[in-house]
């Protein structure tokens, strides 16, 4: 298995991060993205205004399983904002998470968003389609 660091040499200005909120999910995003049937995901604005650098389209990502291992790299296709409650049902299939249905996505990235400190219908979400490059 290639190391981070190596991983950054391939690919510069590549970010290694996780899905989710805990080791178990960061394993099991990772599998659903390795395995083609994840192709989307997104955050809330203000985290992603938070983040250094911020992600970009075109932009390489290192994804790392629930033990911090490097699963796969992805590259950043399109990037939109989109509000919570104008999330499509085609959408929520490309996130590939559950049933795939709209009221599965709503359901569990409500949880997800109030686990993290803010949850609004309203709130503005930064909603980015990736493709693998890479599967280690």
């Amino acid at each position: 298995m290639k190391s981070i660091d190596k991983l950054k040499t391939t690919y510069p200005g590549a970010q290694a991060w996780s899905f989710g909120d805990s080791p178990e999910m960061a394993s099991a995003l990772a599998g659903l993205v390795v395995s083609g049937v994840k192709t989307a995901s997104c955050g809330s604005l203000a985290s992603y205004l938070a983040e250094e650098p911020a992600p970009k389209i075109g932009s390489y990502h290192i994804i790392l399983n629930g033990q911090n291992s490097p699963v796969c790299v992805i590259r950043m296709l399109s990037m939109r904002l989109v509000r919570f409650c104008d999330v499509t049902e085609a959408f929520a299939r490309k996130e590939g998470e559950g049933d795939l249905s709209l009221e599965y996505w709503r359901k569990e990235h409500k949880a997800f968003f109030t686990r993290a400190g803010f949850f609004a219908e309203e709130m503005e979400l930064v909603a980015e389609e990736f493709a693998v490059v890479e599967v280690l």
